[in-house]
């Protein structure tokens, strides 16, 4: 059981024109309690489908009037969340190649052993459970914290937010820690929204992007001619954020001098702008977030320990994407859900084989860098569903674990993603009438990265000037 919910069994239809073949997987599989269904040919198959939907559907490759190929397109076009797993005794490498381009979470070779059968099934499930389980819990959880576009099925996660819960409603600081792109801002939005200052404004403000006086006036304000340019009167963001809260993010990117008027801010709770005299009552809650050690740097005397103090009166680490992997495929979903273009371009899901490579890559970018593969897969794809196809090189060379035979599949996932890159580049180069500089920037990447993967396609952008 999950919570009150009582885990379900899950379905499995096996295809084949074989009946003993067909007797053979039913006793695996009903051994590990799946409600198993068979049929004999496609259409039968498709009828069944579009009866009772199943959680995982088995297809032998040849079967008459239909192949495997055709049953699963259709399959998947009435269910995108199906597990497609292809028996074949003639795999080949463009068979494989299609496969992965069109949806397939595995391949398993004939003959085959019970335990083999077994585990690509139990991996196929898997998925399901924890979507399953995942929208259980957002549901219970958004009731609770009301907090919008969090994921928290890890438990990693679901402390987190209990921690949240108990601290928004003080008005105590909060330093927020972890990683680049896990999430720090969106914790911090949830704590502001769950706190009395929700109906006040969120100010965030990056510290590691302005210098000193830039980030000094933008915090504080200035007067008419407090320094060269200064024309008018300003007022700086502490003010902007009178009623609600300030996030200081990458606290850690503050110099000294500004370290020290922050603490007399967050100490006196006024502060004067830059070339003024009168005195500014501040109303504000301050959440700070860094990914650097803030306790080295104060003992480096980079960062004042005072004000360490006075921001980290609570302390909130989030972990990375690699720490809570039952997160991962419910991110991708809300991620994808959340791309403008995934309705226009009527993409309704991401196959289990996409999610299982998302799922043993190791993201370094965390969250942020997930968002980032699953918007850009969504921009790719040419299917009613994200697929292998349609994820980065890097994502591509992490293998599965799953039995097949030799090490085709892999194979066919990276000529597939080779065919993809080549015909890209050459329709971008066509459309770009070889401007390289042009090319980077409609495909979203930077110059010295397009010159290399033309380098490894043998593409030369001089030879499309005339195509326009």
């Amino acid at each position: 059981t999950w919570g009150n919910t009582v885990v379900r069994q899950y379905k499995v239809l096996v295809v084949d024109d074989e009946m003993d073949m067909l007797q053979v997987c039913r006793r695996i599989l009903e051994r590990k309690s799946y409600v198993v269904s068979t049929a004999t040919d496609g259409p039968e198959a498709l009828h069944l489908l579009q009866q009772d939907p199943v959680d995982v559907a088995v297809l032998d490759l040849r079967l008459p009037s239909m192949n495997g190929l055709d049953v699963m397109r259709e399959a998947l076009r009435l269910n995108p969340d199906t597990a497609v797993l292809i028996i074949t005794a003639h795999a080949t490498l463009d068979t494989a190649v299609q496969a992965v381009r069109d949806g397939a979470f595995d391949l398993i070779p004939k003959p085959f052993s019970a335990s083999q059968l077994e585990i690509a099934v139990d991996r196929s499930v898997n998925y399901r459970q924890l979507q399953e389980q995942n929208r259980e819990l957002q549901k219970e959880l958004r009731k609770a914290y009301q907090f919008e576009n969090v994921v928290a099925h890890s438990q990693q996660m679901s402390k987190i937010l209990d921690l949240v819960r108990k601290v928004a409603s003080t008005e105590a600081n909060v330093l927020l820690r972890g990683e680049s792109g896990t999430g720090k801002e969106l914790i911090a939005r949830c704590l502001h929204q769950a706190s009395s200052r929700s109906q006040g404004p969120f100010v965030p403000i990056d510290c590691a992007s302005l210098p000193e006086t830039l980030l000094e006036s933008e915090l504080f304000g200035y007067e008419k001619g407090a320094f060269t340019g200064a024309s008018s009167s300003r007022s700086g963001l502490l003010e902007t954020a009178d009623g609600g809260t300030v996030f200081l993010d990458e606290i850690g990117n503050v110099t000294p001098n500004l370290q020290a008027k922050l603490l007399r801010v967050l100490e006196e709770r006024h502060y004067r702008r830059v070339g003024g005299r009168a005195l500014l009552q501040l109303n504000a809650r301050f959440i700070s977030a860094t990914n650097s050690s803030l306790e080295e740097m104060v003992r480096r005397g980079t960062f004042r320990e005072d004000l360490f103090y006075r921001l980290n009166v609570v302390s909130i680490n989030l972990p990375t994407l690699r720490e809570r992997p039952a997160d991962l495929a419910p991110l991708a979903q809300l991620f994808m859900a959340q791309n403008p273009d995934t309705a226009a371009k009527g993409v309704k899901g991401i196959s289990s084989a996409a999610l299982l490579m998302m799922q043993n890559y190791h993201w370094p970018g965390n969250v942020r860098e997930l968002k980032n593969v699953v918007w850009r897969a969504v921009s790719l794809t040419e299917s009613n569903q994200i697929t292998p196809l349609d994820l980065p090189p890097e994502l591509l060379n992490v293998g599965s674990g799953a039995a097949r035979p030799a090490g085709i599949f892999r194979q066919a996932k990276q000529q597939a993603v080779n065919e993809f890159e080549g015909a890209y580049l050459r329709q971008l180069l066509t459309d770009t009438a070889g401007n390289v500089s042009e090319a980077a920037r409609q495909a979203g990447i930077q110059r010295p990265a397009l010159h290399r993967l033309l380098q490894k396609h043998k593409l030369d952008a001089s030879k499309f000037r005339s195509c326009n």
